[in-house]
């Protein structure tokens, strides 16, 4: 009798567009000399709790790059309904979901090229340790700004009591570095962010997203400063 294989406990899904509207061809862009992509598949990469990655494109010089750089990773070709920037992520998430079973995802993007793979490590073992009261995580950069609404209404403070920012409650903004869910939560809901998701907090200088030109340049800086004091 052929036995059946065994589904992995957790997969990341690392999505990659070809087209790009800030920067073009931003997810393969040399950066300190290398694909953009490469820094976050190498970071998961070292994370031993990861069975499989998967990167989702319809670019040609990623899969290329891929298959040369990454050769253990899974690459899915990105139908054409799922091609346009307009397409919300979690329809992208849901046909990779069909393509690649496992019990758990992982998803990040290869717009965070400062994201430790000690950090991503620290992530899932916070998942895993409050599944199931939570049933999903993401992660977030702390912001303690006096912040207003479209309406010139404060959000957070009290513009008659002016409290140092330090001292200001907290707020949270959601960085798009990771995002870990169950499988079939996310089936049903199709949604990452389940009913019950829990924060994870990761500082601004990790949880970078390369968006414009500017953020490249930052960046980059960045990465030189942290090669420096490694060696």
């Amino acid at each position: 009798m052929q036995r059946s294989e065994r589904r992995p406990k957790l997969v990341a899904l690392v999505p990659m567009r070809h087209e790009s509207e800030r920067v073009p061809g931003k997810n393969y862009r040399l950066l300190a000399g290398r694909p953009l992509y490469s820094y976050i598949l190498e970071t998961l990469r070292s994370c031993p709790e990861v069975e499989q990655i998967v990167v989702d494109t319809d670019s040609p010089p990623i899969r290329k790059g891929v298959k040369e750089g990454f050769p253990e990773v899974l690459l899915l070709e990105r139908p054409d309904h799922l091609r346009d920037g307009n397409v919300p992520m979690n329809e992208v998430l849901l046909h990779d979901a069909g393509a690649a079973e496992a019990s758990f995802y992982l998803q990040t993007h290869s717009t965070n090229p400062l994201l430790r793979a000690d950090t991503v490590a620290q992530a899932i073992a916070r998942f895993f340790e409050a599944y199931p009261r939570h049933d999903s995580l993401f992660s977030v950069t702390r912001l303690q700004q006096r912040l207003w609404d479209a309406r010139v209404q404060p959000v957070n403070h009290d513009p008659n009591v002016l409290i140092r920012t330090q001292d200001l409650p907290p707020m949270y903004v959601e960085n798009s570095c990771l995002y870990l869910f169950e499988r079939e939560g996310f089936l049903e809901r199709r949604n990452r962010i389940g009913r019950t998701p829990m924060l994870f907090e990761i500082a601004a200088e990790e949880a970078w997203d390369l968006d414009n030109e500017i953020d490249f340049r930052l960046a980059e800086s960045l990465l030189g400063e942290r090669a420096d004091k490694e060696v």
